[in-house]
């Protein structure tokens, strides 16, 4: 490889891995308080497609002409930010999963902006430089506008072949469950504490129910409506300075800054003689100025710690 295509290589890959190298390190920046954050459109939007437009306006006008490579080549880049952050530990595994179909996607957008401009007769790279400016610029305006908090629920249920009684106690309190037991596949592929126990001091209005997952993660929650056998409100608190700052992203952590589970509901429905249908209710608030992506990701996770925990009281309450 001669100098010359050393030089395009190190443009279409490395100028614009080092530009969101540096926006990432920016914006992480404490000091700027809510001024510049990761957690915003400006950098979760803005820094790929810039990072698109880069890569694809630097490359062969030849390889641009092809519509393939103005969408695909742009996450060329992406990747490399993805290990290099997780390889020195800027960002978790678990929100790189969550946030990289987004990327994956603008960055596509800014390689098709990217071409559009290059293909253009006259000479863009003013464009080019004002348009790297605009995380910086957005931001801030971001910033004033502010996030609108959003509560959403997540419902789940499962069908049990069982007497009420047997049912119930497994819901109100549930024993040990062993690593074998966990099926939430979701949460253990994004690395999140897994469900261990929950204990209930009282079956009632009032009562304190311990939810204990590993990692040091507990919901702490407290019974605001009962029926014996048919249905449990309960009010959920997490408290992040309880749980190790190695346990969870500091963008995912529940009840931090951007997610908070506020409380769940079980209810419990005869079908027939045999049968019941144990329901299962969740509402979480989110705190972000893309709810409308967060949400998605919010409501599959907590899908799925729900459906673990039915699956384990299904299985106890018709086998042992």
């Amino acid at each position: 490889m001669n100098r010359e295509n050393l030089i395009t290589v190190a443009k279409i890959l490395a100028l614009p891995t080092l530009y969101a190298v540096v926006l990432r390190l920016f914006f992480g920046v404490t000091a700027w308080g809510n001024l510049f954050y990761v957690m915003s459109m400006s950098f979760l939007f803005c820094v790929p497609t810039i990072m698109g437009i880069l890569t694809v306006y630097y490359s062969d006008i030849d390889d641009i002409r092809k519509f393939s490579y103005r969408f695909f080549v742009p996450w060329i880049p992406v990747v490399i930010l993805l290990l290099i952050t997780t390889a020195f530990s800027i960002e978790g595994w678990a929100c790189w999963l969550m946030i990289l179909p987004l990327f994956l996607i603008a960055s596509s957008v800014g390689g098709l902006i990217g071409g559009r401009l290059r293909m253009r007769k006259h000479d863009n790279k003013l464009y080019i430089s004002l348009i790297a400016l605009l995380p910086l610029i957005a931001a801030p305006i971001e910033a004033i506008i502010g996030s609108i908090p959003g509560t959403y629920e997540a419902y789940t249920y499962i069908d049990i072949t069982a007497p009420a009684d047997k049912i119930w106690g497994n819901v109100t309190r549930v024993r040990g469950i062993s690593a074998a037991q966990d099926k939430g596949w979701l949460t253990r592929f994004l690395g999140f504490p897994r469900p261990v126990k929950a204990e209930l001091n009282y079956n009632g209005v009032g009562g304190y129910r311990k939810a204990i997952f590993t990692d040091g993660l507990v919901f702490h929650e407290t019974v605001s409506d009962y029926i014996d056998r048919q249905k449990m409100v309960f009010a959920i608190k997490a408290y992040p300075h309880e749980i190790p700052s190695t346990t969870m992203d500091e963008h995912v952590v529940i009840g931090g800054q951007y997610f908070d589970v506020l409380n769940g509901t079980y209810e419990l429905e005869r079908l027939n003689t045999t049968t019941h249908r144990l329901h299962l209710y969740s509402h979480f608030k989110l705190h972000t100025t893309f709810n409308f992506y967060a949400s998605w990701w919010a409501r599959w996770i907590m899908q799925d710690i729900q459906n673990n925990i039915l699956q384990v009281e299904k299985y106890r309450s018709e086998n042992e």
